[in-house]
């Protein structure tokens, strides 16, 4: 999930959905939100002079792309298109053919644009890496994805600590031609950013993280009898074959109150995913009106992350091993 917001200030919601604009911005506010940049990468970028537009999005620097960055992109690519076969849903098998990815090379996002926005009327932006929740909302809201513009190393193949142009962009960008899922961000993204209250974040980013991360559809005829959908899982080798084949995690039935209370890890494979039983559910969430359930779990206990209870519809129930017993966010 993105850097929280500094201040609810930041997040206020004016004329449609929009919190920054080329004309009227705060010079200040954006320079201390630039200057909590906590990973090494921004540092790196912001260090050397880079300079964002209001909105934090940038022109994707094509000629920063090396021939390293575009063998990188190429072996992700090969790697994930081949192991994903029979494992991802079909609907973001689809996205994928209809984008047209380069396996070869770094695609140009301009070239993705032309595609994705007469589908479902959004568009990618680069952005120079992990950007603020109040920023990133407002793109949501407005049908714009922020995708990393940089590639990870070839050292990072298997593991990095923030998203990078692969995931974003291979993880993301497919089902967003998709115009279920594509409400469904949507939906998301105007929600967040009318929640005035803090204590809404944690709520809201575990609806993104089990859902656009890790989420899994209902597949009767796969391993565990699930699918995969959610980009975290799409653009790892690793959370792929876990995700469907390990018996250590807990695969529990979609509801999303009992989503919204249950915390998550960031450093490790999940203990538990959630399990749709096809896009047209998440359909109904985009249509609920998020404020009263907001207010209503603001003061609700958290779940831990391998909580399993009765209420739940448990699809497989987690052996736990090898699990950590603390480090849920």
């Amino acid at each position: 999930m993105h850097k929280s917001c500094i201040s609810s200030q930041y997040c206020a919601l004016s004329a449609p959905y929009t919190l920054y604009t080329d004309r009227h911005w705060n010079p200040a506010a954006k320079r201390k939100i630039m200057s909590t940049a906590n990973t090494a990468k921004l540092k790196e970028q912001f260090e050397a002079g880079l300079e964002t537009r209001a909105d934090f999005t940038i022109d994707q620097p094509m000629h920063r792309y090396g021939a390293v960055d575009h063998a990188v992109w190429s072996q992700l690519y090969t790697r994930q298109a081949a192991l994903l076969k029979g494992r991802v849903c079909d609907e973001f098998l689809a996205g994928l053919e209809r984008l047209n990815l380069s396996a070869e090379r770094v695609p140009s996002f301009d070239a993705i644009n032309a595609r994705l926005t007469p589908s479902t009327g959004w568009r990618i932006v680069a952005v120079p890496g992990l950007v603020p929740d109040c920023v990133f909302f407002e793109h949501l809201a407005n049908r714009r994805f922020p995708v990393t513009w940089w590639m990870r190393r070839p050292d990072q193949l298997d593991y990095l600590q923030e998203p990078d142009c692969f995931h974003d962009l291979f993880g993301h960008v497919p089902l967003l031609i998709n115009p279920v899922f594509a409400d469904y961000v949507h939906a998301y993204g105007r929600a967040a950013l009318a929640a005035s209250d803090a204590g809404a974040l944690p709520l809201l980013a575990r609806l993104y993280w089990y859902t656009v991360e890790f989420g899994l559809i209902r597949d009767a005829a796969s391993p565990n009898g699930v699918k995969i959908y959610g980009a975290g899982i799409v653009s790892s080798k690793g959370e792929t074959l876990y995700s469907q084949q390990s018996d250590a995690p807990n695969r529990l039935g979609f509801d999303l109150e009992r989503v919204m209370q249950t915390r998550y890890r960031i450093d490790t494979f999940q203990k538990t995913y959630f399990v749709i039983d096809d896009l047209a559910q998440l359909f109904d969430v985009a249509r609920t009106d998020f404020a009263p359930l907001l207010a209503r779990l603001a003061n609700a206990p958290a779940f831990t992350a391998g909580e399993v209870h009765d209420a739940d519809r448990v699809f497989t129930r987690g052996t736990r091993e090898g699990w950590e017993a603390d480090g849920d966010i």
